[in-house]
């Protein structure tokens, strides 16, 4: 990552790929430490301006959003506004399909059963738990049972590493780490505030389904942390608020440019 420091004054920063437009920009003279400068947000169409002050000097970048980008933040952000339905048949299907690729061969007695409670939901009802996250968290956990399913089985069986009597429940804690990435990348926000939400973007365009391979790597990381720590369940809020902290880290890497340059991303099999 290349960056220009001063003292109120910043220019653009990070060497992206050529399918975002990076733009210069001044930062006059400032004493708030917020997490933008200025008042610009959205300029034009899709330009993301972000300035924010580390170690007493200002740091900024702005990207210039491809269609692609923008296109692909659409569907994301869509994709985070839709809340769990058990009423759809498409939502019903999901989580068919997650017991599926959770326990091959074995049979659901229906969406409503004690079964449930050996994937980690804290009920009969799974649905009851996505109102944090909403589809998306189940979309997630699905995604990760299907891609790296060595990886999914190893966790959700609470594999390697010497494991506390009270762990975490899976599935609960999967939603718990979709809604930690909603918030990381604030993606909501009517104003860009973190450098995390345009590297992410640049991410996004570079493969549709970052944010779901981000969570994958998430999901690794907050175990890993779990074990290190040798945490029991009511320290799993300070488990994921240290996860965060790693992600954090590793996506303003210099050569992290796509999700899977992350250092954690090895986690996964």
């Amino acid at each position: 990552m290349s960056v220009v420091r001063t003292q109120g004054s910043c220019v653009a920063i990070r060497s992206l790929s050529p399918s975002s437009s990076i733009n210069r920009c001044s930062h006059g003279s400032a004493t708030s430490d917020a997490a933008t400068c200025g008042t610009p947000a959205w300029i034009g169409k899709g330009l993301t301006c972000v300035c924010f002050k580390r170690k007493g000097a200002y740091e900024r970048i702005c990207i210039n959003l491809t269609p692609l980008q923008e296109e692909r933040l659409k569907r994301l952000k869509h994709r985070m506004k839709v809340y769990f339905d058990g009423s759809r048949p498409d939502h019903q299907e999901a989580l068919r399909a997650l017991w599926s690729a959770t326990y091959p061969g074995q049979e659901l007695q229906g969406l409503i059963s004690d079964q449930w409670k050996e994937m980690g939901w804290q009920g009969r009802d799974p649905s009851t738990d996505f109102r944090g996250a909403g589809f998306i968290s189940l979309e997630n956990l699905l995604f990760f049972a299907k891609t790296f399913s060595t990886s999914f089985q190893r966790l959700l069986k609470k594999q390697g590493g010497k494991r506390a009597a009270w762990e975490y429940p899976f599935a609960v804690a999967g939603v718990n780490i979709t809604f930690m990435i909603m918030q990381m990348l604030d993606l909501d926000a009517s104003k860009p505030r973190t450098f995390i939400r345009s590297v992410f973007l640049q991410m996004l365009s570079e493969n549709e389904w970052a944010f779901d391979l981000l969570y994958c790597v998430a999901f690794m990381v907050m175990d890993k942390q779990w074990l290190e720590r040798n945490a029991t369940y009511m320290e799993f809020n300070d488990v994921l608020k240290s996860t965060r902290a790693q992600l954090e880290r590793e996506l303003l890497m210099d050569d992290v440019l796509r999700i899977e340059d992350m250092p954690s991303y090895s986690l996964l099999c």
